[in-house]
């Protein structure tokens, strides 16, 4: 198991901590021929490569990294600016079906592999982190897009990526919370913010961004809840 979490790790920061927007723009602009291309998927394969660590896994990563550079291709001249959110989540699907894929079929046999509980955790916890921080929030981002569009001219008061840094800690509060069995504590969190974030927007002309704040809010939380509990249930299968 612990070969998956560290190829999800790897996908999670080649993709999303490792790919500025620039190299997206440009792979966009010029599809095949884009160096950025290349280089992104070649980032996947380096990274997979050094959390395995273990020379004898260099076919299946390499398989691995073949298959993502695919699928990016794919992507490339399938997606046009509607299709964007769809092509997002069928882009990720497909990465991730991949991933496990090259695990089963490869990996689960071919390298040896004993891990202590505390290992397995350490990986569990730094994948779930990278999740809940980069990840999520471009999800969320993405699947509020349109609203955000809309609603642009409420935030000429807020600090520069205030919201983005929110989201990460009240995600990672969350996620420690129930790790350590806390589940008041998230409450207490909800009402925090609720007080900090909700209580000035009493006017009529509001309702547009209270609605846009608590859409964001609530996929925040259920993400951060979601992912807790399925680090919580793969550490009690650990035991």
């Amino acid at each position: 198991m612990i070969l998956l979490i560290k190829l999800l790790l790897a996908h999670f920061i080649g993709d999303f901590l490792l790919q500025p927007l620039n190299w997206v723009n440009e792979k966009f602009e010029h599809k095949i021929k884009s160096s950025k291309l290349y280089l992104h998927a070649a980032i996947h394969g380096l990274l997979a490569f050094a959390f395995i660590a273990d020379l004898s896994a260099w076919l299946p990563v390499l398989c691995l990294m073949a298959i993502h550079l695919l699928i990016d291709i794919l992507k490339l001249y399938a997606q046009n600016e509607k299709s964007e959110k769809t092509w997002f989540f069928l882009d990720q699907a497909l990465h991730l079906i991949s991933i496990w894929a090259i695990w089963r079929i490869a990996l689960i046999d071919v390298i040896p592999n004993n891990p202590n509980t505390l290992e397995i955790k350490i990986w569990l916890y730094a994948t779930a982190v990278v999740f809940l921080t980069s990840v999520s929030g471009l999800i969320i981002q993405l699947v509020i897009k349109h609203w955000t569009e809309l609603l642009k001219k409420f935030d000429q008061d807020s600090l520069p990526g205030a919201g983005k840094y929110i989201g990460m800690l009240e995600r990672l509060f969350v996620l420690i919370f129930i790790i350590t069995d806390h589940w008041e504590a998230i409450g207490f969190l909800i009402a925090a913010k609720s007080v900090f974030r909700f209580g000035d927007l009493k006017e009529a002309k509001e309702i547009k961004l209270t609605e846009y704040i608590l859409i964001g809010t609530l996929m925040s939380f259920g993400i951060a809840i979601l992912t807790g509990l399925i680090v919580k249930e793969i550490i009690g299968y650990l035991k």
